[in-house]
């Protein structure tokens, strides 16, 4: 018995932790932080992968990238820094990545924001890990402009915590760098074909949603080239991923799932309150995380505020997309649960989107992790029917 505590502590918690030379820019400038949201601030050349390294990569066993397709160009990365906007709408210096192929001179590209899953490490964003397997340079090795944000709380911006799970710094983190990385592609003749795509998987997923949500709303030029996203496995529904893992802990025992009933936290006494918050956190973020994650949407959910979970954290209700959804998750998922792709579906048709799908993992036990190869396939399959200059 002394064990369940533990184990529905980390129940819940897995919900929370899925749910990682110099170019011609120019220079940074003296004050960055006085700069608008999506100023490019700097760039910086990386590395070029070959091709090759890349097919070998993903012939690695341990590889969670396997497209079924063969790569077909080197990819020359860049680090960018610009400007964007922390929880509290303040402006920070954030970092990005772009991966470009190196195709002949004058071939244009579609581009695609890949969003990165869930991490407690800084080393593993995706301008400080720029590696044949990752996810950034294998999706450019087979055609496209890929720009990859840090986000807040990583990378440039490691000093401040990371908003998890809420909604308008994490959209601001993805659009922002959209813009900063247009004028750079401008600046070093990069061209594209016009196109955007947007893809990611679990807080990937999240954050996908986010961004497209914002760009649909903003309406103008990166709403005009959105061609489709694939968020896969993300926790859009806050309140139903969290309501779904608590049911969970109360079929395993009726009276300890009474502790971590929200009605009954924000009743309790402010003392118990943060100490459930403690218990949670120990659990959900790793004793050795370099990144401090900020969880206003767990204080929400312990204090039972549906309201304030709905207008600051889920991201899938209240709006119709006029560019395709193709969500996908796995019916099994035990870290985002399942409901909360069928509450997205639900939510988008319901308000008039009339290009929405959930399409179920295949893949045996259907886990988090275990779907994360098919989703890689199913989402440059998706894109592949609509994406040119490949």
């Amino acid at each position: 018995m002394p064990a369940l505590p533990r184990l529905a502590t980390l129940a819940l918690a897995l919900a929370l932790a899925a749910c990682g030379g110099s170019d011609d820019a120019p220079p940074e400038p003296t004050d960055p932080l006085t700069q608008p949201a999506g100023t490019l601030l700097s760039g910086a050349f990386v590395n070029t992968v070959p091709a090759a390294d890349v097919a070998a990569a993903l012939d690695d066993p341990d590889s969670k990238v396997h497209l079924g397709v063969t790569p077909r160009y080197a990819v020359a990365s860049y680090r960018l820094t610009y400007a964007t906007t922390d929880k509290a709408g303040q402006p920070v210096v954030a970092s990005g990545l772009v991966s470009v192929p190196v195709k002949a001179a004058g071939a244009r590209s579609p581009v695609l924001s890949y969003q990165h899953a869930t991490t407690f490490h800084d080393d593993q964003a995706p301008s400080n890990q720029v590696e044949a397997v990752e996810p950034p340079l294998v999706l450019a090795s087979v055609g496209y402009i890929v720009v990859s944000p840090d986000y807040v709380g990583f990378g440039a911006s490691n000093a401040l915590e990371h908003p998890y799970l809420t909604a308008a710094p994490t959209a601001a983190a993805v659009v922002d760098l959209l813009a900063a990385a247009q004028r750079w592609r401008a600046q070093q003749g990069v061209a594209d074909n016009g196109q955007l795509f947007l893809a990611g998987y679990s807080e990937g997923g999240y954050a996908t949603m986010a961004a497209h949500r914002a760009i649909h709303q903003a309406g103008g030029a990166l709403a005009a080239q959105l061609q489709a996203a694939v968020p896969g496995a993300g926790p859009y529904d806050v309140q139903a991923t969290l309501d779904t893992q608590v049911a969970r802990i109360r079929a395993l025992s009726p009276a300890l799932a009474a502790l971590f009933d929200p009605d009954r936290l924000s009743r309790a006494s402010e003392s118990v309150r943060n100490e459930v918050r403690r218990l949670l956190l120990r659990q959900m973020v790793p004793d050795d995380a370099d990144v401090r994650y900020q969880t206003l949407f767990l204080d929400r959910y312990i204090a039972d505020d549906r309201a304030g979970l709905a207008a600051e954290h889920d991201v899938h209700a209240g709006w119709a997309p006029a560019a395709p959804v193709y969500l996908f998750h796995g019916r099994g998922d035990l870290t985002v649960p399942y409901a909360a792709s069928v509450s997205a579906l639900n939510a988008l048709r319901a308000a008039g989107a009339r290009d929405v799908s959930l399409t179920d993992c295949t893949t045996p036990d259907f886990g988090h992790l275990d779907c994360v190869p098919e989703y890689f396939r199913f989402a440059l399959e998706r894109m592949g029917r609509l994406a040119n200059d490949l």
